[in-house]
């Protein structure tokens, strides 16, 4: 903050708090204006005019792959394949105009800084304030303290404890025995609509005063001026929604995992956060955000979803307000402590995003009130899990179909010292030669890395840590497709979508059932096949039995063709549930994690040369689904 803006706002603490706002007032009132109207296109602009020019330069080549066919199955196959790459480019455009933008937007900033205001605290007016503090079997003493001591003079904490466990129920009541002029414990008779029936009940009954509401989520750090900092956003903005903070990895977090793998939280919410102020949607993610209660009336609550924060987002939007992003305010989150956490939450959100389309896509297309900009925004990150199983069908048809309609044996010979060694080898058809050309190259090169691309950029000067985070995301990360894949399609046949809570370590009501017995019998087939669409937990037998399926399989055809990379990423595959079971640190998970993307870049490597001449490499897709 300039030094003369500080001591203007020292000098005002007399005055009430609409005259102590003023002095910064003109600079929130400028984002104010900003707020109200569409963002800019410019960077879908830009995203789709490269998407089509690469449309026009390469698809003429892919179209003469269809020369090949020979019947109507040989023809799907060929047509489903370009369908995949074309969309396949259409997400690494955006992933690298992201980061583009990312840069500009940062560069903006640097040179020109928007101060965040903060209220002296003897101002004399102050709007009340509800911190609504959720949890169930998840409770963490450090993070509700956060939560009250905030150096906002007027809030009140409520503990919204959803907790079926006697142990964190009595966390819960100890914590606010110790502090009962600054929290109220909230319990209700049921689970209805999880987090988001939590907050509704909570909001209708008890905190029914205050004008502002923050969110907490239970492992969250709130930094001290949390409220301080967001509240004069919110008093200068009418139409200003919410305000989402900035987040980080919890830098005290004793976990291996999150200290492996925290990072990717600190690069992820700097890239890809700030710039949708100008030029996109900013969400409101759930936790560590402070939103209006008027707008909260106003569209009836919190819908019934799994996704609450992005279906709230949406609907005040069409009400005419937007939300904020304010990247100085930072608060503290925890990465899984365990890959079994992690997988949780990732069948979490991916059955969460589907149900936020099935229900809401539609809705959201109609709606009059936000821009096409915004629409895209909210669809391109949204639509990223769901389509897991596009790319899933995608490694199905290019490492089986394909091969069937279109390859022939061939011998790769192997020549170590005086000894020659022939592995026989499915090589395509010599017609895909069109696509192996250093321009195409490229292009699969960007889709590529396109994800990774602002990880690369950030850890550029410590090679060792990117090399390090790269294998260990890659080990997670692209091995949840099949994960992936079996939330959605289980989503599909059921409907069904439940808020899996990350830090509940019992999980006792999402497990599938176990009879005891050791023929379970069609009734016990029946019941595990329910349990199945119904939850898809990761912990079942048959979401790992599906993975560890899946992974076999398409190891068997990345050998067959000799593809060295798909090849790493099947070990990936069968690594995932494996870990599921072992900690981050057990001496074999040390080691395995490195294999997949070692394997995954030499063949990379190796397809390179394609471009001088070698065509048995297959380059490979879809990693960022």
């Amino acid at each position: 903050m300039k030094p003369e803006l500080n001591k203007i706002y020292t000098d005002a603490a007399s005055l009430p708090m609409k005259q102590a706002l003023k002095p910064f007032a003109e600079t929130h009132r400028t984002a104010a204006r900003q707020m109200a109207g569409s963002p800019k296109p410019t960077l879908y602009i830009a995203v789709f005019s490269i998407w089509i020019l690469a449309l026009v330069w390469f698809q003429p080549r892919l179209l003469m792959l269809l020369d090949m066919a020979y019947n109507w199955p040989s023809s799907l196959a060929l047509w489903l394949f370009i369908g995949f790459i074309d969309f396949a480019w259409l997400y690494g455009v955006y992933n690298v105009a992201i980061v583009g933008f990312a840069v500009f937007y940062q560069l903006r900033r640097k040179y020109a800084p928007a101060p965040v205001a903060t209220i002296p605290h003897d101002s004399g007016i102050f709007p009340p304030v509800a911190i609504l503090y959720t949890t169930c079997n998840d409770f963490v003493e450090e993070s509700v303290l956060s939560c009250v001591r905030q150096d906002y003079p007027d809030f009140k904490v409520y503990l919204l404890d959803d907790s079926s466990d006697a142990h964190f129920k009595s966390l819960v009541d100890n914590f606010a025995a110790r502090y009962p002029e600054r929290t109220v414990v909230v319990r209700r008779p049921d689970r209805k609509a999880f987090k988001a029936g939590n907050m509704n009940h909570a909001l209708e009954y008890l905190a029914t005063q205050e004008p502002y509401f923050a969110i907490a989520d239970a492992d969250e750090i709130l930094p001290p001026d949390f409220l301080s900092k967001l509240v004069p956003v919110m008093e200068n903005d009418p139409t200003c929604g919410f305000v989402q903070a900035n987040h980080r990895a919890n830098p005290h977090s004793a976990s291996p995992l999150a200290k492996s793998l925290g990072v990717g939280i600190d690069i992820h919410w700097k890239w890809y956060q700030p710039l949708r102020n100008d030029y996109g949607f900013v969400m409101f993610l759930g936790h560590g955000a402070l939103l209006r209660r008027k707008c909260w009336e106003e569209i009836g609550g919190f819908p019934d979803i799994v996704s609450e924060d992005l279906g709230f987002a949406i609907h005040v939007r069409e009400k005419g307000y937007r939300g904020r992003f304010v990247e100085e305010v930072v608060c503290y989150e925890d990465f899984p402590d365990t890959v079994r956490a992690f997988r949780i939450r990732h069948m979490k959100w991916t059955r969460g995003t589907s149900e936020f389309l099935r229900r809401k896509m539609g809705w959201l297309l109609r709606a009059k009130n936000i821009s096409w900009t915004e629409k895209l925004d909210v669809l391109f990150p949204t639509l990223n899990l769901p389509l897991t199983l596009l790319y899933f069908l995608f490694m199905l048809n290019a490492n089986l179909a394909l091969p069937l309609f279109f390859s022939y044996a061939q011998d790769l010979t192997f020549v170590v010292g005086s000894h020659e060694f022939l592995i026989p080898i499915l090589v395509l058809n010599p017609g895909f030669e069109v696509i192996y050309d250093w321009d195409f190259f490229a292009i699969t090169l960007l889709t590529f890395f396109a994800p990774v691309l602002s990880f690369v950029l950030a850890l550029a000067h410590r090679p060792l840590k990117l090399f390090r985070f790269l294998s260990h995301s890659t080990a997670l990360y692209a091995a949840l497709s099949p994960l992936s894949s079996i939330g959605v399609l289980a989503y599909m046949i059921s409907g069904k979508a439940f808020f899996l809570v990350t830090g509940d370590t019992n999980q006792k009501e999402y497990r599938a059932e176990n009879t005891g017995k050791k023929w379970p019998g069609l009734n016990g087939f029946r019941n595990s096949w329910q349990q199945f669409l119904a939850k898809s937990h990761p912990d079942t037998k048959l979401v790992q039995g599906f993975e560890i399926g899946a992974g076999l399989l398409f190891m068997c055809l990345a050998m067959l063709m000799f593809q060295i990379s798909f090849f790493g990423l099947c070990l990936a595959f069968l690594l995932l549930p494996l870990m599921h079971h072992l900690p981050w640190n057990h001496r074999f998970v040390k080691v395995a994690v490195y294999v997949p993307f070692v394997l995954i870049m030499f063949g990379v490597l190796l397809s390179g040369l394609s471009v001088f001449g070698m065509k048995a490499v297959f380059f490979g897709y879809g990693f960022h689904f």
